[in-house]
């Protein structure tokens, strides 16, 4: 808990009226009490005279007297920045459930728990103040960095590496076998998938997502990242700093996406495909094999495009069929043209 002097003070913002107010929790408007912090952005209803209980972020512009407010100019990242101090970030005390199973030579840190029915196996290193849910499963040779936390069924393949502060939710996979087959004109013969995977520090996994280890180098999710649920991730990958991938997107082997892209939803990766820093690609588009997306700019469509280009064609799209009304149109024309020429010809002889 924070008064609101306090937490100004943190964010090193100003702030008017109670500044002993005490605040614990963060809410949204409808639903905020006396203790709570809520926000107020330019995207938001119009303001009112009435308050909810408690202090709001909000811009001065449009701030009324009497509030209790924070003021920033951007107070979404504020507001968030303010729930990460009100809402800290859990970490482990030392329980251990009593199915848990470690096997000899696996290392624990102090401070980790164990969930019921969580597996360490020998080799593995699990960091200080970890929390492994129920049913998690750490594999040989896997090394957790401090203050880790894997939700319910997170599995780790042998060698997986992560930093610290990775949090991974339920039912991911880490390390599985990437897809790498050689056809021999018989069979499909695998190909070896010896290599690892490393998940930096502060990186977040949804639910169901896997990230496969390297065929023959090492899959890596770079520090900072945020990967949504049920997103595939094939081996080689390369993911940089503060990237941000939205669900079901699927992602094959060996392509790079550099720091601060942003992935859209359902969007889809030929393999060898490489997004430039800054890359921003929209909702379902598609990345041809060994394509190059170029870094400060917006794409979309299938195959992606810039924005401004895709937008042209889907205008031209939407008038298709006046358009082949009209080309029928002008070759009915042209038929006549041509038989009235015909005729004419005939006559001349």
């Amino acid at each position: 808990m924070f008064s609101v002097a306090e937490l100004a003070r943190l964010l090193q913002l100003s702030y008017q009226g109670e500044g002993t107010r005490v605040l614990t929790r963060v809410s949204n408007w409808e639903e905020a009490d006396a203790s709570s912090l809520i926000f107020l952005d330019r995207k938001s209803p119009a303001a009112t005279a009435t308050l909810p209980a408690g202090c709001v972020i909000a811009q001065p512009n449009i701030v009324i007297s009497g509030w209790t407010a924070i003021l920033s100019q951007n107070p979404k990242l504020d507001f968030a920045r303010a729930a990460n101090r009100l809402l800290p970030r859990t970490r482990g005390t030392g329980v251990h459930h009593t199915s848990a199973a470690v096997e000899a030579g696996a290392t624990l840190e102090p401070e980790v728990d164990l969930g019921a029915g969580v597996v360490v196996s020998a080799g593995a290193r699990v960091g200080r103040g970890c929390i492994l849910h129920a049913g998690v499963v750490v594999s040989g040779g896997c090394v957790l960095g401090d203050d880790c936390i894997l939700h319910p069924h997170v599995v780790l393949y042998p060698g997986a590496q992560l930093g610290n502060r990775v949090t991974v939710h339920a039912g991911a996979v880490i390390g599985g076998d990437g897809f790498g087959y050689v056809f021999d004109g018989r069979q499909q013969v695998k190909f070896p998938q010896a290599g690892g995977v490393v998940i930096e520090d502060d990186v977040e996994i949804g639910c169901n997502t896997t990230i496969d280890r390297g065929s023959l180098g090492t899959t890596r999710i770079s520090a900072g990242a945020k990967i949504d649920n049920l997103v595939q991730i094939g081996h080689n990958v390369q993911i940089g700093r503060a990237v941000v991938i939205a669900a079901q997107t699927g992602i094959s082997g060996s392509t790079v996406i550099e720091d601060f892209a942003v992935i859209g939803g359902q969007v889809g990766f030929g393999d060898h495909a490489r997004v430039e820093s800054g890359a921003i690609i929209g909702s379902k588009a598609g990345v041809l094999p060994g394509k190059i997306v170029r870094g400060g700019e917006v794409y979309w469509g299938v195959p992606v495009r810039p924005l401004r280009e895709y937008k042209k064609l889907n205008a031209l799209f939407g008038r298709l069929p006046e358009m082949k009304e009209q080309i029928e149109r002008l070759q009915e024309q042209v038929r006549r043209l041509e038989e009235e020429m015909k005729r004419g010809s005939g006559n001349r002889e």
